[in-house]
């Protein structure tokens, strides 16, 4: 506690407040809401089969998912409505790539928004020491970015067609039973996709928040130092032109044009020893 206390007293914190760090810190919480959204999922749907004769009938018929979403894997029985004879269904699809890849960027993303935070906290003299660390943290920004962009996609048209294969009327249409209509076959529950739509709303929000950081952290680097290097110069090129140009020499000084001691200067038109004084009746003077 005692070295906590030493580097809140010595401001070492106070970089949290900053945009680059305060964004980092956000990614790192919203990294956690997404994967932790989509990969401990579990949910499932129940069926009923009420065949024409009741002692075959199951109203109870329970079928359990989860992530990774294989769904072919999903094994459960049906009666067939023709004895005591039951059949073995599974569920159609695979969307685990979808989400695999999406909860794959989730806990990257995580890990370096940890890394960085703790980076930008203890280790910032040596993040600003060169250009190397900055330079490395624009890529991996923008990468992620990216990456949040497609993986958040993926994901929302895989949830769509989770949706759909999880359907109870659609899993109803598998079973032969259903398929005549001396029977009743009916939806019971519906599987719960709210934490899963919660996921892709996290995933496209991570997408923003990392598509954002991308200007702070470019303010980091040495490109966007030097360019910001190039306006002084030019002004100052300008100023030494000016300075060392007609303008700032002794054109208005003591001795310039409007300032010498001549027709206009300090012995003005109408002093003791210029033309218009003394000078003009002396050589009238001599001429007569």
């Amino acid at each position: 506690m005692e070295a906590v206390d030493q580097l809140a007293s010595a401001g070492t914190f106070r970089v949290v407040k900053e945009p680059l760090a305060f964004l980092r810190v956000l990614e790192w919480l919203f990294a956690i809401f997404a994967f932790a959204t989509c990969g401990g999922y579990s949910g499932g749907l129940r069926l009923s089969v009420d065949c024409a004769n009741k002692s075959e009938s199951d109203l109870n018929i329970d079928i359990a998912f989860a992530y990774p979403f294989r769904l072919y894997q999903v094994n459960f029985d049906a009666p067939t409505c023709e004895g005591k004879r039951r059949e073995k269904l599974s569920l159609i699809g695979d969307f685990s790539s979808s989400a695999e890849f999406f909860v794959t960027i989730a806990v990257f993303a995580f890990l370096y928004s940890l890394a960085a935070t703790v980076v930008y906290i203890f280790f910032q003299n040596k993040y600003r020491e060169n250009n190397r660390g900055p330079l490395i943290d624009f890529i991996v920004t923008v990468v992620f970015s990216f990456l949040w962009l497609v993986g958040s996609s993926a994901w929302a048209k895989g949830l769509s067609d989770v949706k759909i294969a999880t359907d109870p009327d659609e899993v109803l249409l598998l079973m032969s039973a259903c398929k005549q209509q001396s029977n009743k076959c009916l939806p019971v529950r519906s599987p719960v996709m709210s934490s899963l739509n919660t996921s892709v709303v996290f995933g496209f929000l991570n997408f923003i928040l990392w598509a954002g950081n991308i200007w702070f952290v470019f303010k980091e680097t040495g490109w966007h130092s030097s360019g910001q290097r190039h306006p002084p110069d030019t002004m100052e090129k300008q100023s030494s032109s000016y300075n060392q140009g007609g303008y700032n020499q002794d054109s208005y000084g003591p001795a310039g044009g409007y300032n010498q001691p001549g027709s206009y200067g300090q012995v003005g038109e109408y002093g003791q020893s210029q033309s218009y004084g003394q000078s003009g009746p002396t050589s009238f003077a001599n001429q007569i």
